[in-house]
């Protein structure tokens, strides 16, 4: 599948424009750890875009994503990306196997409050913004209220990566769309 397909099933589902920030930012940050653990940017890019691809027509823990599966087999979208959909979910049967099933995982929840840390800053830019930044506003659990840090320690550690290092990775891979995201802010790249 290319990701000009995968684009159109995302746009066909998906009419908010939060949520679709949400899969380009998970799409970002799947792509920039394929290439830090030597994998098919491509295919985890695509898990990246697609993992929540149904969530506007299947919004239940229970129903998504496992619903919106079969939909993706019929498009061809590749087993290895539709089980790392799968099992981003803590669905007993698809336990998280293979590193860009950690990775899904570990990126999911992140992108949430390195959005929400970045729209309160001055600038409303990712192109100044540091995980210390995002560190201050982990303990305020008022703060991106919807984001579960329970889910983004262990995804982390699951992927080996220490937090604030993985927030960092993060913020690095969502700075090269910036402007995509809404995120550019105030300020020209830093990167």
């Amino acid at each position: 599948m290319e990701r000009q397909e995968a684009l159109n099933i995302v746009h066909q589902f998906i009419k908010s424009e939060s949520l679709i920030h949400h899969l380009l930012s998970v799409e970002a940050a799947m792509r920039w750890y394929a290439e830090k653990f030597e994998q098919d940017a491509e295919i985890w890019g695509l898990a990246g875009l697609l993992h929540d691809y149904d969530w506007e027509v299947h919004p239940s823990a229970e129903d998504h994503p496992l619903l919106g599966l079969p939909y993706l087999r019929e498009r061809g979208v590749p087993e290895e990306i539709i089980y790392a959909i799968a099992s981003h979910a803590d669905k007993p049967d698809y336990p998280r196997l293979s590193m860009i099933d950690k990775a899904l995982y570990a990126c999911d929840e992140v992108t949430g409050i390195v959005t929400a840390t970045a729209l309160v800053r001055p600038s409303k830019s990712l192109y100044d913004l540091e995980a210390k930044s995002v560190k201050k506003k982990w303990k305020d659990h008022s703060f991106a209220a919807g984001t579960d840090r329970t889910i983004m320690e262990n995804g982390a550690a699951d992927l080996g990566v220490p937090l604030w290092d993985h927030v960092q990775n993060v913020i690095h891979a969502m700075r090269k769309i910036a402007p995509a995201l809404g995120l550019a802010g105030s300020l020209p790249p830093t990167e």
